[in-house]
């Protein structure tokens, strides 16, 4: 099961799309939407990332087909991994969209143990749409940007 091209621009616009690589809040190097361009430095202490060089050959402008194709690279392992954690999303795309949408943002472990999976398996479905909404603090704080992100994840959960 493939992501929707409705939901593409959604993670689009709430994720940013970067053509030059930058360092996003965990100063990790990033480029196009949210794509951590060296998985390894996942692994270096928050404090020693600062001093990590830009990853060889990426220190340029991306074309927008090159960020398009990073995209549905970065989706496909998503799309596999909410399918195999929650198998009863097959045939529900708008549901599937916006657990991938969810995991996208918070990783696959983090859907794997969430309330989400936990009714999604039940299929206490209004249950599994409003524990989206649990999911609004970074670093302890409620923020804005995760506070809409959420409630659009509910929102496409819910209309199908």
């Amino acid at each position: 099961m493939k992501v929707s091209d409705r939901l593409i621009q959604m993670i689009k616009h709430d994720e940013g799309v970067r053509v030059k690589p930058y360092r996003c809040p965990a100063l990790l190097w990033t480029v196009g939407v949210g794509h951590v361009i060296d998985q390894s430095h996942i692994k270096v202490p928050f404090e020693e990332r600062k001093a990590l060089p830009i990853p060889a050959g990426w220190d340029r402008t991306l074309s927008m087909d090159e960020v398009n194709a990073i995209l549905a690279k970065d989706l496909e392992s998503f799309e596999r991994g909410v399918l195999r954690l929650a198998p009863n999303l097959a045939g529900r795309q708008s549901k599937f969209d916006a657990c991938v949408s969810f995991s996208f943002n918070v990783g696959l472990g983090n859907f794997q143990r969430s309330t989400i999976r936990m009714k999604i398996q039940r299929e206490e479905w209004d249950a599994a749409a409003d524990s989206f909404l649990l999911w609004t603090k970074a670093g302890g704080k409620e923020l804005p940007g995760l506070v809409r992100r959420r409630k659009g994840e509910r929102a496409l959960f819910l209309s199908d």
